[in-house]
């Protein structure tokens, strides 16, 4: 089986829509343990307005203090939203760029301040230029299952955006569910459908778990033939820009069920428990995350 690649968003996604601010080094240390867990990326920050997402305002110095005298082989990601998010992101010290425009009009107007078409025409561009730096980019069609505002997609119209990605010579491309309304036969058929349109693409899933299905959703994926797939720490995230904002299947449960299917299992499971744990405890409330609440199954079995 094709290596599974674990992408882990959480300190870009799960902190995002948080409104208690979290501090730099409290960031570093949480990133640092995820890149000693094993995990294969890390998605930093975003590069946006801090006055929009005030908890992305320190992104810029994360990479700079993450990438001084790297040596871990975990790929340090950033999201962008256009070409001055690149540049920045170039500056810092960004290892691999992801980017995107949602397939929803409504969502792309709040989340871009523009349309789905042009929205997709300046990713595009930007993404181009991230490629001719020598970074590795990957593209994303968002609320490629549904929208909270607009209902139902039509596929036809998240095809159109990868047929465009494609064109412009971009291969790694990623679906995400950012309203969490996917469920699996519809998560077969839309990546069937990427798979036949361009069967040399490296496909990405991103689910969040807003009616229960993300994880459902994932083996879906898996079965179609994704092979990347973006989690965030203890279930955290979710988009402020969408209607019912929910948070992401956990990681540490994500590879948990890897583990159980002999997948992955050079991964630090107890070490992103316990990262989940501290996330939990920070924040003081009950998050998603479900192993970190009951431990990992293999251990209650030898216990």
């Amino acid at each position: 089986m094709t290596r599974i690649v674990i992408h882990e968003v959480g300190p870009r996604d799960g902190l995002q829509m948080e409104k208690q601010v979290v501090p730099l080094e409290k960031k570093e240390a949480w990133i640092r343990g995820l890149m000693g867990s094993g995990v294969d990326i890390v998605q930093v920050g975003s590069f946006v307005h801090p006055e929009k997402v005030p908890q992305m305002a320190d992104t810029d110095e994360l990479f700079r203090r993450l990438t001084a005298g790297k040596t871990s082989s975990t790929v340090l990601s950033g999201l962008v939203l256009n070409k001055k998010g690149l540049e920045r992101g170039l500056a810092c010290g960004v290892e691999m760029f992801c980017m995107g425009a949602s397939a929803s009009e409504t969502h792309s107007l709040k989340n871009a301040g523009m349309g789905t078409e042009e929205a997709t025409r300046r990713i595009i561009g930007a993404a181009q230029q991230a490629v001719a730096a020598g970074k590795p980019v990957q593209v994303s069609v968002q609320s490629a299952f549904g929208c909270g505002f607009e209902g139902a997609i039509p596929e036809e119209r998240v095809l159109g955006m990868v047929r465009a990605y494609v064109a412009a010579g971009l291969r790694s491309i990623s679906l995400a569910d950012t309203a969490g309304h996917a469920h699996p036969a519809q998560v077969e058929r839309l990546f069937g459908a990427l798979r036949a349109l361009e069967p040399s693409l490296q496909l990405t899933c991103h689910f969040h778990d807003t009616y229960g299905l993300g994880m459902a959703n994932i083996f879906a994926a898996m079965r179609s033939g994704v092979t990347s797939f973006e989690t965030s720490f203890a279930g955290l995230g979710g988009c402020p820009f969408t209607r019912v904002a929910a948070g992401n299947v956990a990681t540490e449960d994500f590879v948990h069920a890897l583990q159980r299917e002999g997948l992955r299992e050079e991964v630090d499971l107890e070490r992103l428990i316990a990262l989940a744990r501290d996330v939990a405890a920070h924040f003081g409330r009950e998050l998603p995350g479900r192993v970190m609440k009951t431990g990992p199954l293999a251990a209650r079995e030898h216990a």
